[in-house]
């Protein structure tokens, strides 16, 4: 995963892995091997990589997906895999969806109190 999303960073900024390697202090090889899953990083590495490219660490490691507003603004967000099926599965529902979304905490009680008593 860290290999995957740095590559993918470093090329979306127009960096070379040279230009990496300089940015964090380590060699164009070390680059190679982070984005080849040959090498890992050091955790002080880790935190050096995601301050290049303007990320987290999180989502280097996997742990954030990239999330786009309306306006197709992108921007990172602490939000699991699991919660994004959840919407994505919601959506297919636009009725439902669109009433959950007109107050989310009354609807999740009103959810929480049916899933209780049914089970």
């Amino acid at each position: 995963m860290i290999g995957k999303r740095v590559k993918e960073l470093r090329i979306e900024k127009g960096l070379s892995q040279q230009d990496l390697g300089i940015a964090i202090g380590v060699t164009k090889v070390s680059i190679c091997g982070y984005e080849n899953g040959t090498r890992i990083p050091s955790l002080e590495n880790l935190v050096k990589i995601a301050d290049a490219l303007a990320t987290t660490t999180d989502y280097l490691l996997g742990r954030e997906v990239p999330i786009v507003n309306e306006e197709s603004k992108s921007y990172i967000g602490s939000i699991s895999y699991e919660d994004v099926s959840l919407i994505l599965e919601l959506r297919h529902y636009p009725n439902i969806y669109n009433k959950l979304l007109k107050d989310v905490k009354r609807s999740a009680s009103i959810i929480n109190k049916r899933l209780i008593t049914k089970s």
